[in-house]
């Protein structure tokens, strides 16, 4: 049980950090052994995995407590494991985007291209930067792999988990290509960027996470149903939240330059809800300057302006209570463990506090 003055993410933080740290020393003679060149990439590895916030483990450890499931180290194996996914994705979803930067540094691209401009390498380095982060990230998949198989859990519990581990790999994959296709399309509605948000966020930060706790603790079929109800409008709610912080957001917080995902013409509920409800002048300029990778301060300020104007911001505020509300109703679900109960609730909070 989490002590009255720490969250449920503190609680379980310093374990997942000791794993990852422990799985990524554990590894990197192999790879120094390969190729002393590797040195770079090992250090440009442990810069990304040192930094968030560490939900998708946490879901996953008060998932397996919420099944009944008690203090195991194995499990902090299994759950750590789910950060290098989030590696993998985070990495390949900067170089599918182009950003700049990722938790207020360089995204992974842009410092392995800076790697081969510094080192004086033949060939462009914008390129090697975008080919060695993506196998960057194939890598953090493989070691994801590895690193859930290695835990200490016991083999039928590491095989009851399979279904969501392997599910949610396979659905974050397929959430990033329909977040592409809706992009190219050059979808506007609240119901494409709701069903990119449910693949490629909320069943996969939230939702999955809480099954392979379940999974893991042998009482997947119960509660299966309890952590649906409960992960995916927290899920959705987390990704608004965070959609909001994008074009809204103090970029002390939030790591990246403000208006960061008008630049990237990100497809959100919150640009839907502009082209929605602003006038016909008005959408067609935003939907100008949507995806415009030069914008200026002033053009942010104004696509800004409208979003707020327009009520696309108190739009998106009301869905955000809608689903917390939800979320919340679903704890009453006598089948979750009452110490995770409390937590899980924490967790709502945590995931969706306003920050800007």
């Amino acid at each position: 049980m989490t002590s009255s003055h720490m969250s449920p993410v503190s609680f379980v933080r310093p374990m997942i950090d000791t794993e990852l740290a422990a799985f990524v020393a554990s590894r990197r003679p192999l790879l120094l052994k390969i190729g002393a060149e590797l040195e770079p990439v090992l250090a440009a590895l442990d810069t990304m995995i040192n930094g968030g916030k560490r939900l998708r483990p946490t879901f996953c450890y008060w998932g397996w407590r919420g099944a009944g499931g008690r203090e195991e180290p194995g499990l902090y194996t299994a759950a750590a494991a789910l950060e290098l996914l989030q590696a993998c994705a985070l990495i390949h979803d900067d170089v599918i985007d182009n950003s700049d930067t990722r938790r207020g540094r360089p995204a992974m691209h842009r410092r392995l291209a800076a790697l081969h401009r510094d080192s004086g390498w033949h060939g462009d380095s914008e390129q090697f930067g975008r080919g060695a982060a993506i196998l960057l990230g194939d890598l953090c998949l493989a070691w994801c792999e590895d690193m859930y198989q290695s835990s200490a859990l016991p083999p039928e519990a590491l095989a009851a988990g399979r279904v969501p581990f392997d599910l949610m790999r396979t659905e974050v994959m397929a959430g990033q290509y329909l977040d592409l296709v809706e992009q190219a399309r050059g979808a506007d509605t609240v119901d494409a960027a709701l069903r990119v948000m449910r693949f490629k966020s909320a069943k996969y930060t939230v939702e999955q996470p809480l099954h392979l706790g379940a999974a893991l603790a042998g009482r997947h079929a119960e509660l299966a149903s309890a952590y649906t109800a409960y992960g995916i409008p927290l899920g959705v709610a987390f990704q608004l939240r965070d959609d909001v912080l994008g074009v809204f957001g103090d970029p002390e917080e939030t790591g990246k330059p403000a208006g960061d995902d008008l630049r990237e013409g990100k497809r959100t509920v919150l640009v839907a809800e502009t082209l929605r409800r602003a006038g016909r002048a008005d959408a067609e300029e935003f939907r100008r300057l949507l995806g415009d990778p030069d914008l200026g301060p002033e053009e942010v300020a104004w696509m800004r302006s409208l979003i707020a104007d327009s009520g696309a911001l108190e739009a998106c505020e009301a869905r955000i209570a809608d689903y917390v509300a939800d979320a919340t109703r679903a704890l009453e679900n006598d089948a979750i463990a009452d110490d995770a109960r409390s937590a899980l609730a924490d967790l709502i909070v945590a995931a969706t506090a306003r920050k800007h």
